[in-house]
């Protein structure tokens, strides 16, 4: 790997999903616009050392200062949208696509008497009307052979279709009915202009308009008594359904948009806005939202839109596409009909291509924010600043370099466990994690009691390690801070084991989940961090690494009593049990299922399934 370029995206941080990708100069200028099945795989390759590329491609690599991508569902997706940038921004570095010869098209020549339609990689011709790219050319050849079955345009060269006219005699394509058969006059001139028109206007707008027409015209055809008609129309409409499938062709010319994907945690929310210009997208923006108050998703929606486009230079769309809508979005779409002197719609897409496109935007928004987690938790300086933060809120004679954190899980009361995680300097130190087993208990406060005592004693009496005396074992190591996940009461209960431990002079807090406010030891107020701050961000993120932990280490427990208790049943091997947690999921699940579901399951008879049902409801 190269170390010459600082700016580098790390190899981790890079999605393994297809999708597109833009290198930018230090003036923000798109140098080049790449597409990749497996965005890491693609990009890791131009961070070799730079003596071993290619001269072009160390020159685009020097030259660059920042490299971003999008997301798309897949490598098709991820062509179409390269190949709009690239018509688009005009990369410097982008050869490939320059004369729209790399990939084929679908043409039909509506200009002529009697049109046809074939595949070409040259867009100069007159009268032609393209449709594309597509990714490969047998990609294309099969799509076309499927197209021809529900509109048979004529298909052949002029030579050919000059030599069957002459002859009166059709070809083989009018004979398995994929061409009307203009050159015998089985179809007229303009019916057939019309199949082709159809043709053409199905590959433009790429929307499932013309299989509802078909599919109600099957239902009349059908109720008619006329079979053979319906049948031909319902296995064109299942034609038509998988050409939409695999072609991909997102929107219309005449489509008008901004679709945002939006996704949000307590503190921050990731935004993805994906701008459609003339059925083309001409452009992806992304940006985080620190949340400074306690906001819903309808509320973060607001929010978002209302930044955006109060902004001066902002471009308001005829459609705004939004996750969710806001509560007042009567009101927000008259202030955005205001902004644009025209109609706006706001709405939430709930079919077809706009809202796959939709889940594309929320795609990377996730990951977007994922991406802002963790660099904002391995930043050095945002880690210090977190700490000090905490040192100073909570009144702290130095700043907690150890974390612990306790969460305790349970299912309904049953099956009660806590989990112990530990953070050093602000990176959690996984090998100093520790699960607890808890047998009987009253509630968290007494589960939290008893988590503590059992982890403190070894600071009330620490074992040091046989390899080096002078060194105390991992748990003996004394923590900056307590963390608890939960408020008031549960802090009480942890103040109340630490006295009872004999361990002096440890700080305790807990964090609420509802409003994300410190609760100390005998304090009747809580403490209140900024939410957008680093130091609420640390501990919000130690509190749910705690609950991630103890709820893995529920369900495992989970899963193991009840296997343990089905291995008691007669004629239940380790395979049967294995088969019949996988089928089900889980302990919940299995116990309120029927005898009839428990039978379906392979391997299982009645008569077992029967006695498994009266075991497991005893």
């Amino acid at each position: 790997m190269s170390t010459e370029l600082e700016w580098r995206p790390k190899t981790g941080d890079i999605p393994v999903a297809p999708g597109v990708y833009r290198w930018l100069d230090a003036k923000g200028r798109i140098l080049y616009v790449g597409k990749a099945k497996n965005l890491r795989a693609r990009l890791s390759s131009y961070f070799a050392p730079l003596d071993s590329l290619h001269a072009r491609t160390r020159r685009m690599v020097e030259t660059a200062r920042d490299l971003q991508w999008t997301i798309v569902k897949s490598e098709f997706e991820a062509l179409q949208l390269e190949f709009m940038w690239i018509k688009e921004f005009d990369p410097p570095f982008n050869v490939r696509l320059r004369d729209d010869k790399s990939y084929p098209y679908l043409a039909i020549t509506l200009a002529d008497e009697v049109p046809r339609v074939f595949i070409t990689r040259n867009r100069e011709l007159r009268g032609v009307k393209y449709f594309g790219p597509f990714m490969n050319a047998w990609a294309l050849r099969e799509t076309l052979d499927t197209l021809l079955k529900v509109y048979p345009v004529r298909s052949c060269s002029p030579g050919v279709y000059q030599r069957a006219k002459s002859a009166n005699r059709a070809c083989l394509l009018g004979d398995i009915g994929k061409c009307a058969a203009p050159c015998v006059a089985r179809t007229s001139t303009s019916e057939h202009q019309q199949i082709a028109k159809d043709l053409a206007d199905f590959m433009n707008r790429g929307d499932t308009s013309h299989v509802d027409e078909l599919r109600a015209k099957m239902s009349a055809a059908s109720e008619d008594q006329q079979y053979e008609l319906a049948a031909h129309l319902r296995d064109s409409a299942e034609a038509l359904e998988t050409v939409l499938e695999k072609s991909s062709i997102v929107f219309t010319d005449q489509t008008d948009a901004d679709v945002f994907g939006i996704c949000d945690d307590e503190l921050a929310a990731a935004v993805a806005m994906f701008k459609v210009r003339g059925g083309r997208i001409r452009g992806v923006r992304g940006w985080i939202v620190d949340k400074e108050l306690q906001r819903d998703s309808a509320e973060v929606v607001e929010y978002v839109l209302q930044a955006h486009y109060a902004q001066t230079d902002a471009d308001v769309p005829k459609e705004v596409l939004v996750p969710v809508l806001p509560e007042d979005a009567s009101a927000l779409q008259l202030w955005l009909k205001q902004r644009r002197d025209g109609a706006v719609n706001l709405r939430v897409p709930n079919r077809g291509d706009k809202k796959a496109l939709a889940e594309t935007a929320t795609v990377n928004a996730k990951h977007s924010l994922m991406l802002y987690k963790t660099k904002r938790s391995s930043d050095f300086t945002a880690r210090a600043d977190a700490l000090a933060g905490i040192q100073k809120a909570l009144g702290l004679a130095d700043a907690p370099l150890r974390i612990e954190c306790v969460d305790i899980s349970h299912l309904q009361g049953t099956n009660v466990v806590g989990s112990l995680v530990v953070f050093e300097d602000g990176l959690p130190k996984k090998d100093h994690y520790r699960r607890f087993a808890i047998e009987s208990t009253t509630d968290d406060t007494d589960s939290i009691y008893q988590v503590l005592m059992r982890r403190l004693k070894y600071l009330a009496q620490p074992e040091l390690d046989e390899t080096d005396p002078d060194k105390p074992k991992k748990f003996a190591y004394r923590p900056g801070l307590l963390l608890i996940d939960g408020g008031e009461p549960q802090v009480n209960a942890a103040a109340r084991a630490v006295r009872d431990s004999g361990v002096e002079g440890l700080a305790v807090v807990g964090i609420a989940k509802r409003l994300e406010e410190l609760w100390l030891p005998g304090n009747p107020f809580p403490v209140i961090l900024p939410r957008a701050s680093d130091e609420l961000f640390l501990l919000q993120r130690i509190r749910d690494e705690a609950h991630r932990f103890a709820i893995s280490f529920q369900r495992q427990k989970r899963k193991a009593g009840i296997a343990s208790e089905l291995e008691g049943i007669e004629g239940l091997g380790e395979k049967r049990v294995k088969a019949l947690l996988k089928h089900f999921g889980s302990a919940k699940r299995m116990r309120v299922a029927s005898v009839a579901e428990i039978s379906d399951v392979a391997g299982i008879g009645v008569v077992l399934a029967t006695q498994i049902h009266s075991q497991l409801n005893a």
